[in-house]
């Protein structure tokens, strides 16, 4: 100022002029002060606009290569626990099915790439790269980290799946690699411990997935490098063992410098400008907000939709259905649930494998998505199962009747590429009135009504019913009770005699299982029975009975024992091993053991059960078609599985005095019987005039309250000793 006052003349005018200057100085000085303080927030703007970036790229990284590996695990469940799977891989001449199921399946998948099938001691017993075998031994192709994984697979903690995954160094390059035991869908395996195999898949992290990753998570410049490569943004791909395996490095977009850089020589220009910059700033922040928040929905909405169906998932319909009762109690109207369960599924996976099964729920979810109105809400929220949502002010008949249109759209076959698939549906309807019932109660009542469907004989439609939790709480405790009974050693087998028709002498028994509750008496098979198959204690009970009778017929060596056996047991797998152990374990002659079975499992899987039973008739057991007449009664079946004996249904034989008509179907059923060189039982005979009608129809052997009921086996045995094995009818 004091260069100024020297420059400018000491007038009037030069004061003013000094006035003038100074002010410019002062607002100059004001503007360069504005303008450094402006430079310096944005800056710090831009410096937290790039970490909080980099943060998220971080993150996006770290949570890419966890879900690389988790889809390698998933996949891995899928194939070890299948229970085609636990038979043919642990069977010495399934090589082939193992190949084409397990190796084959490397070609061109985006899941593995790396396949073996190896035992407890490491011993590989196949190995597939790209489809193509791989003379390799574990330890040679992968890094020492395998063996971690294998022991935590083999040896789990409690309650955690015989499974493992995680990062390995490989032969070719970094992988994600899982270990998992390959067994039942229900987790049972009865194998032996030194004869378990695992099943190992590794998914490469090559050049092209590791761009996928990038393009996928818009990671810009993703790449793979070694652990030494120092990079100040990187994600460490570390081992079981915690050892560095590589980085996955990228750049930084840095978008807080581009948009300083951009606003620079703007501020520069004037302060005015300044406030436009802080707008345009304050704009750019709200589209990064607004593209953050259009991202984070998209994650939400993926979360929440079935990636196979492209429903909506458990997850996403629990939300859904929240809102929707939400909605209903302010707006005063009800919400129906329906809940669905195909029923069959199991069967055409189990037949025709998973990518079968696949393309089976996709057909009915774009079948659903016709039938269901635009304004409900429909989901996939499990294997098989579907639910569906309306929000509604008339009454539970809108949900019956789109109940009643899911059930025709069923009635057709299903086509799938070259197949055909039979499958059905049981639905149950539960409601929120007024939206007072919350979403967990209502879905539970639906699930309720659901399986009061199943056990009605499927294809049906239940609506809840404050009874069913009654019958279900009851349920539970004969569940509990029959658990502890098995366990107890409880359950006791009575015997019914089985007579010759010319004599009437007692040439077998049928063994029959008997329980007497604690607290509550004797209980009826057809109330305990039927507990045991849907909770799966029916294996041990089904068990307990033949063991009991072979143990018991070594007493009456003129005799053979009959006992019937539960779909349940058949569709096990271990079935037919159990069965050999008993009779290795007793020492009795198979040949004096018949097992009896409905229809109905042979009609729903005629080539599991063909295979069953050709390996029940290997063990040397015989095998008798029980309650002929009752169901479909197909010749056919008769011819295919060759039974050794047919048990005709106590329907006919109660009905062969009531019409002509019905005893020459009595008699036309025994001739086709004896045309296909097949013995005849008759069960159910209460009178003498019963017995002499079958006798003349030609059956063989005849069973009923006439000649005997169901009695311990003291009394059996003081029957034969009193009466030298004739019976006397009652």
């Amino acid at each position: 100022m004091q260069l100024l006052s020297r420059l400018i003349p000491e007038t009037s005018e030069g004061r003013r002029q000094l006035a003038v200057l100074a002010v410019l100085v002062a607002f100059a000085m004001v503007v360069v002060i504005v303008t450094s303080i402006v430079l310096a927030a944005i800056g710090q703007v831009a410096r937290h606009a790039n970490d909080l970036d980099d943060g998220r790229s971080q993150e996006t990284t770290n949570g890419a290569l966890q879900t690389f590996v988790w889809q390698l695990k998933a996949t891995l469940n899928d194939y070890a626990a299948w229970d085609d799977a636990a038979q043919y891989v642990y069977a010495p001449d399934q090589q082939d099915w193992v190949i084409s199921n397990i190796g084959d399946m490397t070609v061109n998948s985006d899941l593995f790439d790396t396949a073996f099938v190896v035992g407890l001691d490491r011993k590989v017993y196949m190995a597939y790269r790209h489809g193509k075998p791989l003379e390799e031994t574990l330890d040679s192709y992968f890094s020492p980290a395998i063996a971690t994984l294998f022991i935590n697979a083999s040896a789990p903690q409690s309650r955690a799946a015989p499974e493992a995954a995680g990062f390995v160094e490989t032969r070719d390059g970094i992988a994600a690699a899982g270990v998992s035991l390959v067994r039942m869908k229900s987790g049972e395996l009865s194998v032996p411990v030194r004869d378990q195999r695992y099943l190992v898949y590794a998914r490469h992290l090559n050049e092209d997935k590791v761009r996928k990753l990038s393009d996928t998570y818009v990671i810009p410049g993703l790449r793979l490098v070694g652990p030494e490569v120092m990079s100040p943004y990187f994600a460490p791909i570390i081992d079981a063992t915690g050892k560095l395996l590589a980085k996955l490095v990228w750049t930084s977009r840095v978008p807080g410098d581009a948009s300083f850089e951009q606003a620079r020589p703007l501020v520069l220009v004037a302060v005015g400008i300044v406030g436009c910059f802080f707008l345009g700033l304050l704009l750019l922040g709200v589209i990064a907000m607004r593209r953050l928040k259009e991202d984070e929905t998209r994650a939400q909405k993926l979360a929440m939709e079935d990636r196979l169906s492209g429903l909506l998932n458990r997850s996403g319909f629990y939300a859904g259905l929240e809102k929707l009762i939400r909605t209903a109690r302010d707006e005063k109207c009800s919400v129906f649930l329906l809940y669905l369960d195909l029923d069959g599924f199991k069967e055409v996976n189990d037949a025709y494998g998973h990518g079968t099964g696949d393309q089976l729920i996709r057909g009915v979810s774009a079948g659903l998505q016709v039938l269901v109105p635009p304004d409900a809400m429909l989901a996939r929220i499990g294997g098989d199962e579907f639910a569906v949502a309306i929000a509604t002010r008339q009454s539970e008949e809108v949900a019956r009747k789109l109940g009643e249109v899911v059930l025709s759209f069923f009635a057709e076959p299903l086509v799938i590429g070259e197949r055909v698939a039979t499958v059905g549906a049981s639905i149950g309807i539960a409601a929120s009135p007024l939206g007072l019932v919350d979403c967990d109660e209502a879905l539970r009542r639906a699930d309720l009504a659901m399986y009061k469907a199943k056990e009605n004989g499927r294809g049906r439609i239940f609506a809840y019913d404050p009874d069913m939790d009654a019958d279900r709480e009851e349920k539970n405790r004969i569940e509990i009770d029959l658990r502890r009974a098995i366990e107890n050693g409880e359950l006791t087998v009575a015997y019914q005699p089985v007579v010759r028709a010319i004599d009437c002498a007692i040439v077998g028994v049928e063994a029959l299982v008997r329980w007497t509750r604690a607290g509550h008496g004797p209980v009826p098979p057809d109330s305990f029975i039927p507990v045991a198959e849907t909770t799966g204690l029916i294996d041990a009970l089904g068990m307990f009975v033949l063991r009991t009778a072979c143990l018991q017929i070594l007493e009456w060596p003129d005799l053979h024992v009959a006992i019937n056996i539960s779909p349940g047991q058949f569709r096990n797998p271990a079935f037919t091993v159990n069965v050999a152990d008993v009779i290795r374990q007793t020492g009795v002659d198979p040949e004096r053991i018949t097992l009896e079975v409905t229809e109905g499992y042979f009609i729903q899987n005629p080539a599991r059960a063909r295979w069953t039973i050709d390996r029940l008739k290997a063990i040397g057991v015989k095998i008798a078609l029980d309650d002929f007449g009752a169901g479909f009664s197909s010749v056919g079946y008769l011819r295919q599985f060759g039974f050794d004996r047919m048990k005709i249904d106590r329907s006919l034989v109660a009905a062969v005095h009531d019409s002509v008509k019905a005893r020459d179907l009595l008699q036309a059923t025994v001739a086709m019987a004896r045309a296909l060189d097949i013995p005849v039982t008759a069960e159910g005979i209460e009178e003498e005039r019963q017995a002499l009608a079958l006798r003349s129809c030609g059956c063989d052997e005849m069973q009923g309250f006439h000649f005997g009921r169901p009695a311990p086996a003291a009394e059996i045995a003081a029957l034969l000793s009193e009466r030298g094995g004739r019976v006397i009818a009652a």
